[in-house]
């Protein structure tokens, strides 16, 4: 049996297990995926080490950035990026690191906006997570401020609220089960119809940030096709 996993904390929201447990009962794959919930990035020694036959895992928050010095390899565009959230282990147990987080995201953006016109991107968040969105709107030449608690970007758009046409992303864990009631300090009243909201978070399926999106008629997603895409290609990766 091929064994993967996922390497994260706290990991209570995560659905990747019951995906890739779905998907392998129903494609009839010999294979299992197991939550490892560490603490700090040093404890992926110990699980490489009590489970010497893992072929592969995927990484989720906070890890995506501090797991690069324990690769062995880096694709090119998790280089370009700065995060990796897939990790590849060959048959001499060296560490491959990739992201598909762009794709997922990639794949999201275009079918949330398709031929719409988009003047200006928020991020919300500095994590692995928005180095993926961030290296997407480069892409699709989408300009975008980043807001950080740690400046006063957020308050600063408080101060001039939003405008037609921008895209709003939420790239950090604010809102995710079980702090569902909690949500981003934004300017959520000056939002219009014509403003598209992106959550990364997809458990719950509906956040208090998408809710008041909604609630000015302003459209709102949620990150689960991310999550699918991303996890699909992922497995490509282990699969090659």
């Amino acid at each position: 049996m091929q064994k993967y996993g996922l390497i994260g904390h706290p990991l209570s929201h995560s659905f990747s297990k019951s995906y890739f447990d779905n998907k392998f009962k129903n494609e009839c794959l010999d294979c299992c995926f197991l939550n490892f919930d560490i603490e700090s990035i040093g404890k992926l020694k110990d699980v490489l080490h009590e489970n010497p036959d893992l072929q592969g895992f995927t990484i989720t928050h906070p890890y995506k950035k501090s797991i690069f010095p324990y690769l062995d390899f880096i694709e090119d565009n998790a280089k370009e990026i700065g995060a990796v959230n897939v990790v590849k282990i060959d048959s001499d147990r060296k560490l491959h690191g990739f992201n598909t987080d762009y794709i997922g995201f990639q794949g999201l953006l275009e079918n949330v906006i398709g031929d719409k016109n988009i003047r200006k991107a928020y991020v919300c968040g500095t994590g692995g997570a928005s180095e993926a969105v961030k290296f997407v709107l480069k892409m699709k030449n989408i300009g975008f401020d980043v807001l950080s608690r740690k400046n006063d970007s957020y308050a600063d758009l408080k101060k001039e609220g939003f405008h037609d046409n921008e895209l709003i992303i939420n790239a950090t864990p604010v809102g995710m089960y079980p702090n569902c009631n909690k949500m981003l300090d934004l300017p959520y009243e000056t939002a219009n119809a014509s403003n598209v909201f992106i959550d990364l978070i997809y458990n719950p399926e509906e956040t208090m940030f998408m809710k008041e999106a909604e609630k000015r008629e302003a459209k709102a997603f949620n990150g689960l096709k991310m999550l699918k895409l991303q996890a699909e290609k992922a497995w490509e990766i282990w699969s090659l």
